[in-house]
């Protein structure tokens, strides 16, 4: 199984330990991984704040870089919904939409295409568990409260899966962090006022941690706990799943 990694732009500047991880755990299930090295934003975003034709130029180099693997895996669910919903090339139309097919997030790839059913992981902590919007309605990693359908997570499936720990949930589990990508820059008094609401639900629960899919969630999050010195940490599923703490 060839898979290719995309590592969004974030994370390579500001937290390379996700993409590391992410990558060693993939190789730990049997994956063939390469990491394109030309790899760039994904375009989100410009999207993001109305300006989706100036992304065209990242959207041929994501297709350069990322045509003819099996599969392509990221830790970051907002990233991959947005190639797998706006992704496109012109000169390139049937391999854009390959990609978009075979894009997949990270926690969704493990138990969708790998199955894995036991990890080789431990992490002797309380955990919060934050469920990223991108991921939750638009990748369906997890079920939403306002539908009447059954109760699943896939990122708790797999965080169950690990020695040592002890995995909590806030209050209101599927409520936004503020973050929203350029939403946190334009509108900052009520992105910050939605993340700390997260935080304090949080804290109720005494966590050691707060884990997600999304480092883009983790660092809006992270800010408001250093500003408000908390002992509380943040820190990625992938980095969680790869621990032999």
């Amino acid at each position: 199984m060839k898979v290719a990694l995309f590592i969004p732009c974030y994370i390579d500047q500001f937290y390379p330990n996700v993409g590391i991880a992410t990558l060693q755990l993939l190789e730990k299930l049997g994956c063939d991984v390469t990491f394109p090295l030309q790899q760039t934003c994904c375009g989100q975003p410009m999207a993001n704040s109305g300006f989706a034709s100036l992304s065209k130029g990242c959207d041929v180099n994501f297709v350069k870089n990322f045509s003819g693997f099996d599969y392509i895996v990221a830790p970051s669910g907002s990233c991959v919904l947005h190639v797998k919903e706006h992704l496109h090339d012109d000169k390139h139309p049937g391999e854009a939409l390959q990609i978009r097919n075979t894009i997949y997030e990270l926690s969704e790839f493990l138990t969708d295409i790998l199955k894995v059913e036991s990890i080789d992981a431990r992490f002797p902590y309380k955990v919060g568990l934050h469920n990223s919007c991108h991921g939750q309605r638009g990748l369906h990693l997890s079920s939403m409260t306002e539908r009447m359908l059954p109760e699943f997570s896939k990122p708790e499936q797999l965080l169950n899966m690990v020695k040592g720990i002890e995995l909590s949930k806030p209050k209101r589990n599927d409520e936004c962090c503020g973050f929203g990508g350029t939403f946190c820059v334009f509108e900052e008094a009520v992105s910050v006022k939605m993340g700390k609401d997260r935080i304090s639900e949080h804290e109720a629960n005494e966590v050691d941690y707060i884990t997600g899919g999304d480092t883009s969630c983790l660092m809006h999050l992270e800010g408001i706990l250093k500003r408000q010195g908390s002992k509380t940490k943040t820190i990625h599923i992938a980095e969680i799943l790869n621990s032999l703490l």
